[in-house]
């Protein structure tokens, strides 16, 4: 049985992904799940990792691209008790989910619930779980506390508002004008970053975190608006891997070595893969709870446009075009 999968045998712009046929599906070994793919995110990530300017992926090229997914059991391999065939599952993949069909490990495997559509879902494996662990495990915020959220119409910025709203936080959101409507009705202060300093709109008093995938020299600005006791949470660098800004890591060592010197203020890194890795349980935990959110109808994540996997093309060039409110999402 052949299938489809999207694959890129260089790096560069969009063009360089094409979709393929194999001539066979894989065949899961021990330990491992054959997963059909339901749906998976077309993401900024996934632009980076396309350019090679992702750290950390260490994949030979040709390889397909997909940092997330949610999908259907089809098929076990030995030794795999606790899921069976049917299930549908999400997992954190970081490559490999823009395919038909692709094989995973089951310890990476988290249930989702049947009823859920699975682009409603694969929203939460990496965009709202980025979010809520930033919100609660490194920002550590509490009920009615003030935020500002950087490019809040995006699609982690609209999970962080959603989660943000859960917790009646106050918050700020920088945007172009043209998205100032839905930071708005997302319950935050829209900040137009073309024609405002986002410094003087939140001080005095300051907010008790930031949340910053700007990078390079807004890092420093952020870290301004930061109450005492307040936590800058640094999740990417945007200026320089659109070549706006040089230095991307360099500003995030700039940025910690202001922990170095006490003013009551603090700075943290965020990385999904580097803290699931270091607290697995934490991942599956966050990732169930917030399935179970979005079951409740308590989040509504912003789809702003469905995609077949064939148009992968399609949904990259709108990704790199900017001021998309929402997410991208790719359907088998």
């Amino acid at each position: 049985m052949s299938y489809h999968r999207v694959i890129m045998t260089e790096y560069g712009a969009p063009d360089v992904l094409a979709l393929v046929e194999e001539p066979t599906i894989p065949v899961p070994q021990s330990g491992e799940v054959r997963v059909k793919m339901l749906a998976t995110s077309a993401c900024f990530t996934d632009t980076l990792i396309r350019r090679g300017r992702y750290f950390g992926v260490k994949e030979k090229l040709p390889f397909s691209p997909g940092y997330d997914l949610v999908g259907q059991i089809d098929a076990v391999g030995e030794g795999i008790t606790h899921l069976q065939v049917g299930q549908q599952v999400a997992a954190l993949t970081v490559t490999g989910a823009y395919a038909e069909y692709l094989c995973i490990p089951a310890e990476e495997c988290v249930p989702v619930p049947d009823s859920l559509d699975p682009a409603e879902a694969v929203s939460m494996v990496l965009t709202y779980a980025t979010a809520y662990q930033m919100l609660h495990r490194l920002a550590k915020a509490q009920r009615g506390q003030r935020i500002l959220v950087h490019g809040a119409s995006g699609a982690v910025g609209t999970a962080l508002l959603h989660l943000g709203s859960l917790l009646e936080l106050e918050m700020f959101g920088t945007a172009s004008a043209a998205n100032a409507e839905t930071v708005r009705q997302l319950g935050a202060v829209p900040i137009d970053y073309c024609h405002e300093d986002f410094v003087t709109r939140v001080t005095p008093p300051g907010v008790h975190a930031v949340f910053d995938a700007i990078g390079g020299s807004n890092f420093a600005r952020s870290y301004r608006c930061l109450q005492h006791s307040g936590t800058l949470v640094a999740y990417g660098t945007y200026r320089s891997a659109v070549g706006e800004e040089k230095g991307g890591f360099s500003s995030y060592m700039r940025l910690m070595m202001r922990n170095l010197v006490p003013d009551g203020k603090s700075a943290v890194i965020y990385s999904i893969t580097a803290l699931k890795k270091q607290h697995p349980d934490w991942f599956r935990e966050d990732l169930s709870a917030l399935f179970q959110l979005l079951k409740a109808g308590r989040i509504h994540p912003i789809i702003a446009r469905r995609f077949k996997l064939a148009e992968a093309v399609d949904a990259h060039r709108l990704l790199e075009a900017r001021g998309i409110a929402g997410k991208l999402v790719l359907l088998a």
